[in-house]
């Protein structure tokens, strides 16, 4: 693990520049509660210098005008310094997020990692120009071209749960559309941001390419309504999402927004349930439950409902808590006192509205420093209940019981999110008749299988975001499309 308190400038014009005021930042570690690196709170003047940089080199820099073969390459000399330093991050974002090690290795970093290599080796073949069929008229005989042009600068501002992963997500398919790219992190996870800043320099992107900033609420709001930004991909909270749509109205700006969840996780009889009941469980706790696509509301075919409770609880029961370093440990802790206090309020939430707490529900007794939070399973829940209608964003899942196909489908999509799903049932036929009813991105049967596929894009329906992210379809929302036709012949 990494020791060494880190400290850092502002990134901008590709230059390492102090603040314009002496407010900073102390980082965290979630699971020590110890200070491990300061970084400058930025100011609206920050911002404005950052933008600024984007904005000139986006206009006036070669960034932009490079062929497309060339930003492949850029990027790909970034991805390799990433690797080269994949240690490294692994042990900052164990200590920045509190995340365990085995989800700071296999998920934190590999699948960031994977989708930054994928944008990057994409971005030399992707199709940057469609043909328009040929079209006669009396007037002639027309042909023409769709031309896939970059939107300008763009604010990346990403949140705590998963930095890095985020960063790289946002800012590689932005920059290989020809963006420049202002990234703004959460205050409780800035290191892995301005790491990237780092590594930006030692890949020799052309300057002011890549921005880094932190800053208050209204650095925030300055960069998000800022009349030098074209475009927002923002990822946290719909609350949070909601606002920000509001600031990007005034310049009618480009938005992409990747918000909340309470993504449903519906079982039905004649499915493994120990299987399941295990998987159900693991997935819900990774992060401490902080990842908005995790599946928290379990649904239950009633024919097998006890068994799942009696299963998951079990389960839970082995989810090894506590030091995030250490590579048995299965959960860390939350990223602040404050995100615990939020889960214990839905804990006492759940209970006064008469759920069961058929596990956890508190602190861990033996772990006195840190942010830490039981594994919690509410049962006997009903659909209407707070525990089963708010994101927590806490390691808590709750079962609810249904009778019947149409049952569970109108039960998952009694939320106002529709982030992710996943079905399980001994059919894989009606398992699929099930996914195209019910209103998510994305949706896995059975457990899914092969990971994340880079080719797939990812995002929300309803309160759960704006646009796509990932494969072709995540590149094209930071491209504008311009028609360009000529006549081809007259009559």
């Amino acid at each position: 693990m990494a020791t060494t308190a880190r400290n850092y400038q502002l990134y901008i014009g590709g230059a390492w520049v102090d603040p314009s005021s002496d407010d900073e930042l102390d980082v965290v570690n979630p699971a020590t509660e110890d200070t491990i690196g300061r970084v400058p709170q930025a100011s609206v003047a920050d911002v404005d210098r950052a933008v600024t940089g984007a904005r000139r080199a986006f206009e006036e820099g070669p960034w932009p005008r490079l062929s497309p073969r060339q930003r492949s390459d850029a990027l790909l000399r970034l991805v390799q310094v990433v690797a080269d330093r994949r240690g490294e991050l692994v042990d900052l974002i164990i200590e920045e997020t509190g995340a365990a090690r085995p989800i700071a290795e296999a998920l934190q970093f590999e699948t960031g990692f994977r989708y930054a290599q994928w944008f990057a080796e994409r971005t030399a073949s992707f199709a940057y120009l469609d043909p328009l069929p040929p079209q006669a008229s009396a007037r002639g005989l027309g042909q023409g071209v769709i031309l896939k042009e970059p939107v300008g600068v763009v604010a990346a501002i990403t949140p705590f749960n998963f930095p890095l992963y985020l960063n790289l997500s946002k800012v590689v398919p932005a920059l290989a559309m020809g963006n420049t790219v202002v990234l703004k992190p959460s205050p409780y996870t800035p290191l892995e941001a301005f790491v990237l800043g780092e590594i930006a320099d030692a890949a020799e992107l052309p300057p002011g390419v890549l921005n880094v900033v932190t800053g208050d609420v209204a650095a925030g709001e300055h960069l998000t309504s800022h009349p030098g930004v074209d475009m927002i991909s923002f990822t946290g909270s719909d609350f949070v999402g909601k606002k920000i749509m509001s600031q990007a109205a005034e310049g009618l700006k480009r938005i992409l927004l990747e918000l909340g969840g309470k993504s449903p996780n519906v079982v039905f009889a004649g499915s493994n349930i120990e299987r399941f009941a295990q998987a159900a469980a693991a997935t819900f706790t990774i992060h401490a439950g902080q990842g908005c696509a995790l599946p928290t509301r379990i649904l239950a075919d009633r024919p097998v409902y006890d068994e799942v409770v009696a299963g998951m609880s079990a389960a839970l029961a082995k989810v090894r808590v506590g030091d995030p370093s250490d590579r048995k440990t299965m959960m860390g802790p939350l990223i602040r006192e404050t995100q615990r206090e939020r889960v214990e309020r839905y804990v006492a939430a759940g209970t006064a509205e008469g759920a069961r707490l058929a596990y956890g529900g508190g602190r861990p007794a033996a772990l006195t420093r840190g942010f830490f939070f039981e594994p919690t399973l509410f049962a006997d829940v009903t659909s209407g209940m707070k525990v089963a209608q708010e994101e927590i964003f806490g390691p808590v899942g709750v079962v609810v019981p249904f009778d019947g196909e149409d049952e569970a489908i109108k039960t998952a999509n009694d939320s106002r999110y529709g982030l992710a799903a996943s079905i399980w049932h001994p059919d894989p036929v009606r398992a699929y008749e099930i996914a195209k009813q019910v209103q998510a991105g994305t949706v896995t049967i059975n457990g899914g299988g092969g990971g994340p596929n880079m080719w797939g894009p990812f995002g929300g329906y309803k309160h759960s975001g704006i646009g796509r992210e990932y494969g072709d379809y995540g590149l094209l929302e930071y491209t504008q499309l311009k028609t360009v036709s000529w006549p081809a012949g007259r009559p």
